[in-house]
């Protein structure tokens, strides 16, 4: 049969994922304690896990980050990288998963939570990572497995293949029988299960469960499907090899069972992962990575320490690593290691190299990003991953409360903005707020509570200023004159400008008339900065747009006249005129697309109906089965805090992406309200 495909592949490198709350910290915490890299298994509620240790995720006792740890199984060495399950924070996911040989998701029996469990499993489909399936919290089944998987299986676009079944005692889940070794296991809290006779109507349903498992195999191998159709029994060590070779093919996504929070199935779990996930070898493959001597390594986390500087998050694909060595990104930036540390939660040891499977941290590559290839080789390797942000669907204009922070607060944003690529910071040039954006309404509160805690720099919040704007409905002549007479030179400018309306979208123009001279050319430079001084702020209070302005006439004098006269007479004459123009509030439209949930589209309908939204049309979200795209046009002022409502209706899992559209008239009371909230505000 060649090589044994199920030897071990050295350091191995799993990536824990799942859905929110779904038991991925308690899981690693079962897996460190099983292991004995920790004495006992912490808690997420008591705020004693190695995982979700930051402050941020300790307060609101949910995953905010990823977190990784190393630990020891039978000789070889596994690091977990627990990912935050909330969809606000699942950049780190999937900025990590591209490093990582294998995935496993943990999920729960709770059809609410399917369409995030769908969203996961794509990304892993996507990026052909082979995933195993931890079925938690079996303690709390209140239904059959095979319902449960037959639920769980539009998540997958693979077979779900029971790889387990569990031993009932009454109501309660007792033990489970292991299909492929053909043994039967009673839980013990916290310990490994003990071995227990395989009799009974448990036998019968192990041969039973045991076939049908077989069954999904032989789909991907004719020796297997022959032996099943004569009604022979194949060797466990051919049915085990079919397993890891269909699990790293991809092509079934074996499920196991258990009770993190009991430490029930770990040590199965462990065992699978140990026999069938593939190693650094097969990754590399998958990346595309060539055999080469120099060492070769993929930034998945930056993480700014307090105290220690920059830390780079990174595992190594290929050769060996030593700290001082000089690196080269794929982004063109190098940078010299300064320090190789173990990771395993917040306690992190130093050590001299690293080789080929690792997962380490490296220190003060300050100009190395998340989602770099680094190699120690001379030349710039090729990027092996592009993570790119999912777009940003909440904002806030924050400020420094005290505005001798402001620096600080700008570095600070700089430095979340490394560690969370999804967040980003923009500078608005009408109202110069600083608004940050973000995944959501969660997402947002823990960049402010970091800013605090960790950089020291208390922030103020608010929504962000809509792009209102104005324009006219009529046109006009208007004379703008500016005399000014103080000791020595004064100031005279005169203009006439015609003011007119132009169409929507059609932008701002400027033209000049002038005969005889009666305006200096060197002037109509200064009068159209006037004209553009005015248009900044309309008579309604905000900017004017889809106007034309054309100086027909005016006069000078040969002393006082000057660049600032008529740029101030020139200011003059729209600002008296506009006016008189028939002004109009306009407000900026986008073109609005939500991917979600079937059962949650009419919901997602109601809201855009509520927030003065346009309905489009809806169809299928291409290549998602259970899901649809609604597609609308809805007012910059509604969109807001929309993904909070849509959240709400999707069971976290609704999204949006927007672009603006278009400029459209605001009348009646709705624009008497606006213009009224801003002059308040001003």
């Amino acid at each position: 049969m060649g090589q044994d495909v199920r030897s071990p592949r050295g350091p191995r490198c799993i990536a824990l994922v799942g859905p929110f709350q779904s038991g991925k910290t308690t899981l690693l915490e079962a897996i460190l304690a099983r292991t004995g890299a920790i004495k006992t298994a912490g808690s997420v509620d008591a705020g004693t896990s190695v995982g979700d240790a930051s402050p941020e995720a300790r307060q609101h006792k949910m995953g905010v980050g990823l977190t990784a740890a190393t630990t020891t199984f039978m000789g070889d060495s596994y690091t977990f990288i627990d990912c935050p399950g909330s969809i606000e924070f699942a950049h780190d996911m999937r900025a990590a998963l591209p490093a990582v040989d294998a995935a496993v998701v943990v999920c729960e029996a709770d059809e609410k939570k399917l369409p995030q469990l769908q969203i996961i499993l794509r990304e892993l489909e996507e990026l052909g990572i082979p995933r195993f399936l931890f079925l938690n919290k079996i303690d709390r089944a209140n239904k059959r497995v095979r319902e449960t998987l037959s639920t769980l299986q539009p998540a997958s676009r693979v077979p779900l293949v029971l790889r387990q079944i569990p031993i009932w005692n009454g109501d309660l889940i007792e033990g489970f029988v292991d299909l492929a070794l053909e043994r039967a296991f009673v839980y013990r809290e916290h310990k490994p299960s003990e071995v227990m006779a395989l009799e009974g109507g448990n036998l019968d349903r192990e041969k039973e469960a045991r076939f049908s498992m077989l069954e999904k195999l032989a789909d991907h191998d004719d020796a297997l499907m022959e032996q099943l159709l004569e009604d022979i029994q194949p060797p466990r060590d051919a049915v085990f090899d079919d397993l890891a070779r269909e699990l790293r093919e991809g092509q079934i996504c074996p499920v196991l069972l258990g009770a993190a929070s009991r430490g029930n199935g770990v040590l199965r779990l462990m065992k699978a992962l140990r026999h069938e996930a593939p190693g650094v070898t097969e990754t590399a493959s998958r990346l595309g990575i060539k055999d080469q001597k120099d060492a070769l390594a993929y930034v998945f986390k930056t993480v700014h320490l307090q105290h220690g500087g920059k830390l780079s998050l990174a595992r190594v694909l290929m050769g060996h690593l030593d700290d001082g060595a000089t690196l080269q990104s794929s982004s063109g930036d190098s940078g010299r290691v300064s320090g190789i540390l173990a990771v395993s939660g917040t306690h992190d040891s130093k050590r001299p190299s690293a080789e080929a499977g690792d997962t380490v941290a490296l220190g003060k590559l300050d100009a190395i990003k998340t989602g770099d290839t680094v190699s120690s080789g001379k030349t710039a390797p090729t990027s092996l991953a592009k993570v790119e942000p999912a777009a940003a669907v909440l904002s806030i204009s924050i400020s420094a409360t005290d505005r001798k922070d402001d620096v600080k607060l700008g570095q600070a944003l700089l430095r979340l903005n490394e560690e969370d690529p999804s967040l980003t910071m923009i500078q608005n040039p009408r109202t110069h707020d600083t608004v940050l954006w973000g995944q959501g309404e969660m997402h947002l509160r823990v960049a402010q509570e970091r800013l605090k805690d960790r950089y020291g720099v208390n922030v103020k919040s608010h929504p962000p200023a809509i792009g209102y704007q104005e324009t006219i409905r009529k046109a006009i002549t208007q004379r703008g004159r500016h005399k000014k007479q103080s000791g020595g030179h004064g100031q005279f400018g005169d203009v006439v400008l015609d003011i007119k309306p132009k169409p929507r979208g059609s932008g701002f123009e400027f033209h000049e008339k002038v005969v005889g001279g009666a305006v200096p050319r060197n002037y109509i430079g200064a009068v159209e900065e006037g004209v553009v001084d005015a248009l900044a702020r309309g008579p309604l209070g905000f900017p004017v747009i889809d106007v034309d302005v054309t100086l027909t006439d005016g006069s000078y004098h040969s002393v006082d006249s000057s660049d600032l006269a008529f740029r101030t007479a020139a200011r003059i004459g729209v600002s008296e005129g506009l006016p008189q123009c028939q002004p109009v509030l306009l407000e900026p439209i986008h073109m609005v697309e939500i991917v979600c949930p079937t059962d949650a589209t009419a919901k997602v309908n109601a809201i855009l109906s509520a927030r003065r939204g346009q309905i489009l049309g809806f169809d299928t979200r291409e290549g998602w089965s259970g899901w649809d795209c609604v597609r609308a046009t809805m007012p910059e002022s509604e969109i807001g805090d929309l993904i909070v409502e849509l959240r709400s209706a999707t069971a976290g899992a609704g999204t949006f992406t927007r672009q603006f559209d278009r400029m459209a008239e605001v009348t009646g009371r709705a624009a008497e309200q606006i213009i009224a909230a801003h002059r308040d505000a001003a």
